[in-house]
């Protein structure tokens, strides 16, 4: 694609910019030169903008919003003015900044999230709502925003970060505005409201005119016979939309008996696939499905299976893909035919009917422009229905059939929908968009340390906004209530007579740089790190202890750590003849396991009197990352014994946070050797497993190192295969060294049968395991499994250019120390399987 800023028109002799006509003749030329035809709705919009009105553009999937927004970038870059673009997750920003560094060239083009700050200077900028909402709260109109394109604007109803989308419409009186979405319902207030605040004209463009038109069916025939007339009707790609990532995994399982591909086709699929490396885990059962021509997608997956998904529906090889409906925002997989298997969701909080901007989100993806003529949407009827509908029709006319038959009956808890449902679905327009703002500490000290009258700016904010009157008198009662505890502990202070900034309130405190954009609570890690004691054996645990209370919880993964603790405390205790009672209240007092639990709650109560805006959020004690080092267990063993295969990908995504914590937050001068070790250590797990999350922030720390071709960026591909595990010797040896640690403790607890299972490939089998380790226990009774028994002096190693031989020198109860497990470490198999890979050789005397 070539560089769209080479056509910027020049400003005139003057130094005036160039008139709307010639911005918009010399955007519309580029279009044609890269065989863009414009839709008559995108040609009335970037007319709008180019004329300086606000625009709110609410056309159907696939109908070129995008190029829409691109146009405004261009508008605003020839005009001297500067751009945002927003959208609702991270993923969706990072592919926008990349794509316009490509169009306009990267040293046009910057990025905020909060995770990464490139080029923040640059006239575009790309980041998420979050960003620009306190942008919009810190500076108000005087913020350096001329121009803001909402992608996604529908999240402005979003429950829990709609306030986002709202704040920036509420404070940038002085920007023009491009807010894009499918789903916007009736959106005249906007159109009202956005004249009012900013002067401008605002023009709703919209066109129910899709390039691929889509035709709606409603099925009353098993599924797997609908399934199989769309095969046969050429309906394919299909994607299969549940609610559930299990119900959508079980229905591919199920569809492994339909013949969906051609052995040619498989063929195909084959070779696309290549040296892909699937990992242990959910990896097993997708190579199955993809090979067979079915894909799966939902958020539970690794990244990089989901793009492996995305991948291979885009070049034509999966038939059907059966995911959930998260592929309304940022899914990147072309479709033909969307099939609903119900129009019921369990939304949090119950079970209900999806609305109208649910259903047409979803329904919205059908259809590949440039592909398909038009797009199937097909619902099912309820599977109970169906089945009543089947067996009616079997027993025909007989009479004595149709008293004998036994009508299915819904599911407990089942939400009723009919074709009438459906029909209602189909022609209704989306709701209209309800207002979700909110009120934090860090909106009233943003507000208030702004230059000029804060009280007042914050007046307006609290009651000019979409909210009822009775919500904005709730968030009144709620600002004042912030407002009085900051001022009695001196957070805020009143002043007599204004200050140099015009302020009569002022911030006492220094507010932290974008305090509130990613891990507010990381700044606390900094003022923990010297209560903890440095000579302690455990002193980079503790150090990622306290990086991981102020992630986010991995609900999941806690409750099934809980879930474990629960039942082996009930086998203990009936085992001990406890009364059932008793086992049940000790049962109810259980919580999963919080290291440093006492610690970093004072610490944290003490912090929180300091940092007021900490009282958004709260500490979160917890042990995932260091539950997984501290049970010497790979990446695939840890899913396996949480049974957590469907949420590998929420696994992984908190053990990255976990590595760019320790990276971002822990100072050079607590990075002991140990701290050094595990922060490599888990940096390479999580790689080996897949590399994407950490090669995207990598990037995203480190652009001077993107390769550039004609001044604009281009995006190194995402690979499957990582770089050799043995390459970073570091972490590596800490992989090998928690191999070893672990065979230690299944001998100290004489566990033969897991240590059978674990190294039955190498020909080591419970028997043998309990023959080697029996002369250790004739002499001593136990073996030491604590802090000193993993010390450094306790592994040691003899390299080779092939195999490493490492010795795990046991800690026995005499203090001898004179036995040890003997392993040998493959280097080209742990290479190969991305993981240290070692062999028992003995339990030997040294």
């Amino acid at each position: 694609m070539s560089s769209l800023a080479r056509t910027l028109p020049a400003r005139s002799d003057a130094g005036a910019p160039p008139d709307a006509d010639r911005v918009l003749d010399a955007f519309i030329g580029w279009t044609e030169s890269e065989g863009l035809a414009l839709y008559p709705a995108q040609e009335e919009a970037l007319l709008e903008l180019v004329a300086g009105s606000n625009v709110i553009l609410s056309t159907p999937t696939g109908s070129g919003k995008s190029l829409v927004a691109l146009g405004a970038h261009f508008s605003a870059l020839a005009e001297g003015r500067r751009s945002f673009y927003t959208a609702p997750i991270k993923a969706l920003v990072s592919e926008k900044f990349f794509a316009l560094c490509r169009v306009l060239g990267s040293d046009l083009v910057g990025m905020m999230t909060g995770d990464a700050a490139i080029n923040p200077t640059a006239p575009v900028i790309c980041c998420t709502a979050e960003v620009l909402a306190n942008i919009a709260l810190r500076d108000g109109a005087a913020a350096d925003v001329d121009q803001v394109v909402m992608d996604e604007f529908h999240y402005y109803a979003d429950p829990d970060r709609g306030w986002a989308w709202q704040v920036p419409l509420l404070e940038l009186t002085g920007a023009q505005f491009l807010l894009m979405s499918a789903t916007l319902g009736d959106v005249r207030r906007f159109e009202a409201d956005l004249v009012r605040r900013t002067g401008r004209p605002s023009v709703h463009v919209t066109s129910s005119v899709r390039p691929v038109p889509l035709e709606f069916t409603y099925r009353r025939t098993p599924l797997h016979r609908t399934i199989d007339d769309l095969l046969e009707g050429g309906a394919a790609p299909v994607y299969i939309v549940h609610f559930t990532q299990a119900s959508a995994v079980e229905r591919a399982q199920s569809l492994m008996s339909t013949n969906v591909c051609t052995k040619d086709e498989k063929e195909a699929i084959a070779e696309a696939i290549g040296g892909f490396r699937f990992s242990p885990g959910f990896g097993k059962p997708l190579a199955r499905f993809v090979r067979h021509g079915i894909g799966v997608h939902h958020a539970g997956m690794l990244p990089k299976y989901r793009l492996l998904v995305e991948r291979l529906a885009q070049d034509g090889h999966l038939k059907l893909i059966c995911g959930t409906d998260t592929l309304g925002v940022g899914i990147n997989v072309p479709i033909r035919t969307v099939l609903f298997t119900q129009l019921s969701k369990y939304d949090g909080t119950s079970t209900r009917l999806l609305n109208a901007r649910e259903f047409h989100q979803i329904a919205g993806r059908a259809g590949r422009a440039g592909y398909d003529d038009e797009g199937n949407v097909v619902v099912q009827a309820p599977e109970h229905v169906i089945d009543n509908e089947v067996a009616t029709a079997k027993a025909g006319d007989d009479p004595k059939k149709k008293r004998k038959l036994v009508r299915s009956k819904p599911p407990k808890g089942f939400v009723n929908w009919s074709e009438d449902t459906f029909n209602r679905l189909v022609s209704a327009p989306p709701e209209p968009l309800t207002s979700s703002f909110a009120v934090s500490h860090s909106m009233l000290l943003e507000v208030l340390d702004r230059p000029g009258d804060g009280c007042a700016a914050l007046r307006s904010l609290l009651t000019d906004n979409d909210e009822s009157r009775a919500a904005q008198r709730r968030h009144i009662r709620r600002a004042i209530s912030i407002y009085r505890s900051m001022l009695a502990s001196d957070v805020v202070e009143q002043l007599d007579e204004p200050d140099e900034q015009g302020r009569r309130v002022r911030v006492t405190v220094d507010l932290q740089a974008d305090f509130a954009l990613n891990q507010p609570l990381s700044p606390f890690v900094l003022e923990a790190l010297p209560h903890l004691d440095r000579e302690s054996p455990d002193h980079a645990l503790d150090v990622l202890s306290l990086v991981e209370a102020t992630l986010d919880d991995p609900s999941r993964i806690l409750m099934a750590q809980l879930d474990r603790l629960k039942t082996e405390l009930m086998a203990k205790l009936k085992s001990e003849g406890v009364e059932y009672e008793q086992r049940i209240e000790a049962l109810e007092k259980l919580e999963h396991p919080k290291p440093l639990r006492d610690l970093t709650y004072e610490l944290f109560d003490s912090y929180r009197t300091r940092h007021p805006w900490v009282g958004d959020h709260n500490i979160r004690p917890k042990s995932v990352a260091r539950d997984l080092f501290e049970r010497a267990m790979g990446f695939a063993d840890y899913v396996q014994l949480y049974g957590a295969s469907r949420s590998e990908g929420l696994l992984l995504r908190y053990l990255t946070d976990a590595y760019k914590g320790l990276v971002q937050t822990v100072p050079e001068d607590d990075k002991t050797d140990e701290v050094v070790d595990l922060t490599e250590w888990l940096g390479e797990l999580v790689r080996q497993v897949d590399s994407s999350l950490i090669d995207e922030w990598d990037r995203l720390r480190h652009p001077e190192d993107l390769p550039v071709e004609g001044g604009a960026t281009v995006t190194p591909p995402l690979t499957s295969t990582p770089r050799a595990v043995t390459a970073n010797e570091r972490a590596f040896t800490v992989m090998v060294r928690n191999e070893a640690f672990r065979r230690l403790e299944l001998v100290a607890r004489r566990r033969w049968y897991d240590l059978g299972q674990l190294d039955e490939g190498a020909g080591w089998d419970a028997v043998r395991w309990s023959e080697a380790a029996a002369p250790y226990f004739e002499e001593h009774p136990s073996i030491g499994t604590g802090p000193d028994a993993r010390r450094a002096e306790r592994f040691q190693v003899e390299r080779t250019s092939t195999t490493w031989r490492v010795r795990q020198v046991i800690e026995d109860p005499d203090g001898f120390d004179e036995w040890a497990i003997v392993l040998e470490v493959d280097l080209g198999a742990s290479d190969e399987v991305g993981a240290a890979v070692v062999r028992p050789l003995a339990l030997e005397r040294l």
